[in-house]
């Protein structure tokens, strides 16, 4: 998701590639779109949830609405484990539900394994509060009981833990735990519910959730419980699903990893402070186009400058970068995807910063900004520091990609660049009416294909749902995102999160704002909106100087991302809120890049026709002088493209299961005039 955007020497820097391009399957008319629509090698085969839940004594205490806070947890649990998706592996552990005292009273009682949910009711039904609360020794204890992933895979694990209160054995403390675990490696995820807590005990949980990649949810009575539960499980399968080869990028120069071949996409990790040096041979012709998009556990402790910077030294610079770009968070209430891109671009100038440099070598670093104070403990071992001004210590996972563009072929003449907004600015009509339901993906790998039209979904705190438009040659992307109208769980509007979208272009490049159009604000409850689009695409605008016209140089899918904040989850009664797309493809789709260009035979915008073009992803390629980007994925582990699409089916179809499918989401900011209501606005990317 763009956040906030810094420019180094280059003010023309393209983004990486967008090696999903030859992995399309042609659509076919549908009455909703989904990630599943065209998905192929979208690997989840490692994702695992462990709830470690307390059954101390307390847990027999009243709950303030005549039941116990066990009967009120056995309920919370049904309900998530009936919103998971089949198959999804779970598993359930207690603590203090064997004897009065002890501290290392914790016994799994269902094994992490595919979906059992008959089995988990009856583990959980069994149980009766009696002991201690030793939520340290239990954590080191969950973090066993969740697999490892596979040779070569990428994916996350999570440990959900449900307490009422503070550990009272402090041997190991539970702060302390976490962020070993958190250190141990990628993937792993600490959530912590607060059930009716105070004081010490809610500080202590919040900071396990900090130290641990995860978030913290307060559950003041039953029903927040089972909101905030069900929240926590679902993002659990919703993670951000990870593609290419994995790779290790240097530590040096001297070190820098090869990237093979014309294209690919790779996947890395990256720590707190590091900077990753990878390598790359060009000829001289070409465009090269690279993306580093970084993972963070979503919602996890970040700092408002923490961030993601990119830099691309040319041959024989002694080091010094020819191109750079940084983007940083820009807020404290969660981290979200960050997308860093840059460019070389032949027949830019020169030596003029856009990194026209002729054959050779080229070096590409990868650098993780911001606070590296991560630990910001007072040495008690149990203090996770101000999540305000700390960094997350869990290193991100990568997806790294390179795209290798051929230029025009010789005597084309490009159509005129296209630097202004036009019909796509803030008074833009867009299409109206109740729209078709939408499935967004949890990246660019899976992002639900849509079209011309509205479209309907619902997006949890913390998340960030993704979709694709194609835009042909010509023409223009132009969307609000409405946030719905929700009831609030104090029945007011005290409270505020932001709700932000961005827009990237088919190499993954973050297209810049250039003030017209908002692409972030805050939300309290109340009907909100965002909007974001492009300039009409020319491949011309490569030459241009602005951040929202240089990107915009090629035709294919566009991609959309829409965020709601996590503090959302203060505020929001249901476990998610509706959003309604209006989105709109403006102008007339060219047959090529070429200056006069004949219409194409389709327009890659109708939904129905989305996926028939002449290249990928639908986009017509068969126009005079067009020779077209080379783009090659590789998946992680060299297996090859795994056609996935039942997965993908499945993982997609799986978050709508327990509410989903509901209608609160279908009045959706009316009819999207509602103005934000009060509140400080998060801050927006600026250029």
């Amino acid at each position: 998701m763009r956040a906030r955007r810094g420019r180094g020497i280059s003010a023309a820097a393209v983004a990486g590639a967008c090696a999903v391009a030859l992995l399309s399957v042609p659509a076919t008319a549908a009455p909703a779109a989904s990630a599943s629509d065209d998905v192929a090698s979208v690997a989840d085969d490692n994702g695992a949830l462990v709830m470690l839940l307390d059954s101390s004594g307390s847990m027999a205490d009243a709950d303030g609405s005549g039941s116990t806070r066990i009967e009120s947890a056995r309920k919370a649990v049904g309900t998530v484990v009936d919103s998971l998706p089949d198959g999804y592996p779970t598993g359930l552990r207690l603590y203090g539900s064997q004897k009065q005292r002890g501290c290392t009273d914790t016994r799994l009682a269902q094994p992490v394994r595919p979906l059992d949910r008959a089995g988990i009711k009856d583990a959980v039904a069994k149980v009766r509060p009696k002991g201690d609360t030793p939520i340290g020794h239990s954590l080191r204890k969950a973090a066993d009981d969740l697999p490892e992933a596979p040779a070569g895979a990428t994916g996350r694990r999570t440990i959900v833990l449900i307490s009422d209160g503070e550990d009272n054995c402090g041997d190991p403390p539970p702060c302390q735990v976490a962020r070993e675990l958190g250190k141990k490696g990628v993937g792993l995820r600490i959530d912590a519910i607060g059930f009716k807590v105070r004081g010490k005990a809610r500080e202590q949980l919040e900071c396990v959730a900090r130290a641990g990649g995860g978030a913290y949810y307060d559950a003041p009575d039953a029903d927040a419980l089972a909101r905030q539960l069900q929240r926590a499980g679902r993002l659990s399968v919703d993670g951000y699903r990870l593609k290419g080869r994995k790779i290790r990028g240097g530590s040096d120069s001297g070190g820098a990893a090869a990237l093979g071949g014309a294209s690919g996409q790779y996947l890395d990790t990256i720590g707190p402070g590091e900077k990753r040096w990878y390598a790359v041979r060009m000829d001289g012709a070409r465009t090269a186009d690279f993306a580093a998009t970084a993972v963070p556990e979503p919602g996890s402790a970040v700092g408002r400058l923490d961030g993601l910077r990119t830099e691309l030294i040319p041959p024989k610079a002694s080091g010094i970068g020819c191109a750079s770009d940084t983007e940083h968070f820009g807020q404290e209430e969660g981290a979200v995807p960050l997308v860093s891109s840059v460019s070389r671009i032949p027949g830019s100038g020169g030596s003029s910063g856009q990194c026209d440099r002729g054959p050779g070598r080229y070096l590409l670093t990868v650098e993780r900004d911001g606070d590296d104070r991560a630990d910001g403990d007072d040495g008690d071992g149990d203090d996770g520091g101000s999540a305000n001004s700390r960094a997350a210590s869990a290193r991100w996972p990568l997806e790294l990609t390179y795209t290798s563009e051929k230029p025009l072929k010789k005597g084309t003449t490009p159509a005129r660049s296209e630097p202004d907004l036009g019909a796509g600015g803030a008074d833009a009509t867009l299409p109206q009416g109740r729209g078709r339901k939408a499935d967004g993906g949890t990246g660019f790998n899976d992002a639900a294909r849509i079209g011309r039209g509205v479209w309907r979904d619902k997006v949890l705190p913390s998340q960030t749902l993704w979709y694709r438009v194609p835009v042909g040659w010509g023409q223009q992307l132009r969307y609000d995102v409405e946030f719905s109208n929700e009831p609030t769980v104090d029945g007011t509007s005290r409270r505020y999160s932001s709700i932000r979208t961005g827009t990237f272009t088919p190499y993954r490049q973050p297209v810049g704002g250039d003030g017209e159009l908002t692409g972030s604000a805050s939300y309290d409850g109340e009907p909100g909106k965002v909007s974001g689009g492009t300039v009409p695409v020319s491949w011309t605008n490569r030459f241009e100087s602005r951040t929202h016209v240089v990107p915009v140089h090629t035709d294919g899918d566009y991609y959309i991302a829409v965020t709601l904040g996590a503090d959302a989850a203060r505020i929001a009664e249901n476990p998610d809120i509706g959003v309604t797309l209006r989105v709109d493809v403006k102008g007339e789709a060219k047959a090529g890049p070429q200056h006069n260009a004949p219409a194409a035979d389709r327009d890659p915008a109708d939904p129905h026709a989305a996926g028939k073009g002449g290249g990928p992803d639908g986009a017509a390629r068969d126009g005079a002088g067009w020779s077209g980007p080379t783009v090659l994925a590789v998946v992680a582990g060299g297996v090859g493209l795994l056609l996935l699409a039942g997965l993908a089916w499945w993982s997609a179809a799986a978050r709508r299961r327990g509410g989903r499918d509901g209608d609160s989401g279908d009045d959706a900011a009316g009819g999207g005039n509602d103005a934000v209501g009060g509140g400080p606005d998060a801050m927006r990317g600026s250029a």
